[in-house]
């Protein structure tokens, strides 16, 4: 893979505040520095960091209408209203309807959860949604993860005598619904001081505040927390600030006293006993949650989340994982086709975006199919289909690139649309699929870096094998959980040699076991690099190159470090770039 390598050496001030730091902090000079360049700078900012504690949360009455929201909610279980709890098919609209659903319910019963169907209904607040509610008597919804855009369905329920409570975390437009109360921090009167809650942050901030107003002690809500961590793992929203306290306490929850349902998510993934980590969420066990909405109804994954009988969730769980199988298939076969259309492409050379259009793929694993196109080939994708007479789509942006904005600068061409900077989802006529197509590789071409479409490696720090001790790989692991705005740290090892017994493995030859040293000491270091063969011949000549890499623990010798290596440089291929 021809990566660009970027990195930044610190500046002589922010080197002289990571020494002092490692001084002040008692960690190594690397990872101090690193802690620099993510805005820590002191000792206690430090602590901070590394220990988050749930007292440091924000006041949730710090966001706009959060006092009516609470004032509604108590005042419909006062009268023995009936709730409803509604919610996205996705993993965040599970998890935060499941989170609300199982606060409410230690209190109060007269409480159900709606999840729309993908294929029927569609994103966000229908029709169908606010005529069921009616039938049902249902007198407030509380609507997580979508809402923020259903002017019309919730005028239509205001009609019918039903309230709304939206907890989004969706880019709102000027003009908002007619609910009662909008929790969004994205709002542009906003008064919260974090802006970037998941949808399922959101509802716990909301229950946050309704224990505050009934004196229900904190402690009620840790069980939630599971849930927190595996949505805003897997809605891939930053890892710093109030996220990342409700990351880390969740993830302690997850590994120490999962949630029933859960724990059967878990025993299917394969994941029992494991020390699980925000990848495990984001590739094993936020799939199988997103399964269901994906292949049948959202509503199987919500009920799993709030079952509390463990022989019936295990059942469940069986169901989803088989669903998550299906999606597989879809989403390869899917993957390949759609791969194979963007590589004939006779203009795909010069284009700065991918657009395609195919009305028989499944509905439920575009968005899918779009992240493995964007990932393919670096461009900002979208992915559309027909569902009945409606062109329906997802979209998927490279690092740095606002998808969201570019999707807007085509709105009068669309339905409807919602989403944030690095994913979206949009529908049109059918008629509108290739003016969309021109103006959206038209915005993507005008405002996006040329840099952001090639693949880059942004290197953390530059060490040698000298530095990689273990308290330097405990230092590491104290900045768990790593995600977008505290990305897992990437390092560059300059002028390393085969130690003699690196060597080809796999079954088709793809990989290379390495056993390196540097020029700096004597430390051989072991590492595997994925899909890399083609480097073998060169590393055997034992001349010097370079390496970027993670430093893992190694599964199979437990308290050893492995070095996972993303690229190689060698040094014929430097001399080709200076030239």
């Amino acid at each position: 893979m021809n990566y660009k390598w970027n990195y930044e050496p610190p500046t002589t001030e922010d080197q002289a505040c990571a020494e002092q730091l490692a001084d002040n902090a008692r960690v190594s000079l690397a990872v101090a520095q690193m802690l620099v360049s993510r805005g820590i700078r002191t000792a206690e900012q430090a602590k901070k960091y590394f220990h988050p504690q749930l007292l440091e949360l924000h006041d949730p009455y710090l966001m706009k209408d959060m006092d009516k929201a609470v004032e509604r909610l108590n005042e419909a279980m006062g009268q023995r209203e009936r709730i409803m709890i509604y919610g996205d098919y996705d993993v965040d609209g599970c998890t935060a309807v499941a989170l609300v659903y199982r606060c409410i319910t230690q209190f109060y019963s007269n409480v159900e959860c709606y999840i729309p169907d993908r294929s029927e209904e569609g994103y966000g607040v229908s029709m169908k949604g606010v005529d069921y509610a009616a039938s049902q008597g249902v007198r407030l919804v509380i609507v997580l993860d979508c809402g923020i855009k259903a002017i019309e369905e919730i005028q239509y329920a205001k009609e019918k005598g039903i309230d709304f409570i939206i907890c989004d975390h969706h880019v709102p437009d000027e003009v908002l619904p007619p609910a009662v109360a909008i929790l969004n921090a994205k709002r542009t009167d906003n008064t919260y001081p974090y802006l970037d809650l998941s949808g399922c942050g959101v509802g716990f901030k909301f229950m946050q505040a309704f224990a505050i107003s009934n004196d229900i002690p904190f402690s009620t809500l840790i069980p939630l927390l599971d849930l927190c961590a595996i949505s805003i793992a897997s809605d891939i929203v930053p890892i710093m600030g109030e996220n990342r306290i409700l990351a880390y306490h969740g993830l302690k929850q997850l590994n120490n006293n999962a949630s029933v349902g859960v724990k059967a998510v878990l025993e299917v993934c394969g994941l029992t006993g494991k020390d699980l980590t925000m990848s495990d969420i984001i590739f094993k066990i936020g799939p199988r949650i997103n399964a269901s909405g994906r292949i049948q109804n959202g509503k199987e994954s919500v009920d799993l989340l709030v079952e509390r009988d463990p022989v019936k969730a295990l059942e469940m769980a069986k169901t989803i994982n088989h669903y998550n199988e299906e999606r597989k298939e879809l989403d390869k076969r899917m993957t390949e086709e759609a791969s194979r259309v963007v590589s004939h492409l006779p203009q795909m050379e010069d284009s700065s975006a991918i657009v395609l259009y195919n009305a028989d793929w499944h509905k439920g694993v575009i968005g899918i199919v779009a992240s493995r196109l964007t990932e393919e080939f670096f461009r900002p994708a979208v992915v559309l289909t027909l569902d009945g007479d409606i062109v329906t789509g997802s979209a998927r942006s490279v690092a740095g690139f606002d998808v969201y904005k570019a999707i807007q600068s085509c709105e009068d061409l669309l339905d409807n649309f919602g989403g944030h900077t690095y994913a979206a989802g949009l529908s049109m006529k059918v008629e509108h699929v290739a003016e969309f197509s021109r103006r959206f590789e038209a915005y993507v071409h005008e405002n996006i870096d040329p840099e952001q479409t090639r693949p880059n490696l942004d290197i953390h720090a530059v060490i040698n094998f000298r530095d990689i001790t273990s308290k330097f790989f405990n230092d590491l692991k104290r900045m768990r959980p790593y995600g977008p705005g505290n990305p897992k740290p990437v390092f560059c090892t300059k002028n390393v040699f085969d130690y003699g017994t690196s060597k080809v493995v796999g079954r088709q030859q793809e990989h290379i076991k390495l056993e390196l040293v540097d020029s700096k000491s004597n430390n051989v270091m072991n590492g595997i690099a994925f899909g890399q063969s083609s480097q073998a011949r060169y590393i055997k000549t034992k001349q010097a190159f370079d390496i970027v890499y993670t430093v893992e623990e190694n599964t199979r010798k437990h308290g050893e470090v492995q070095l996972q290596i993303e690229d190689i440089r060698t040094h014929e291929e430097e001399s080709e770039m200076e030239n």
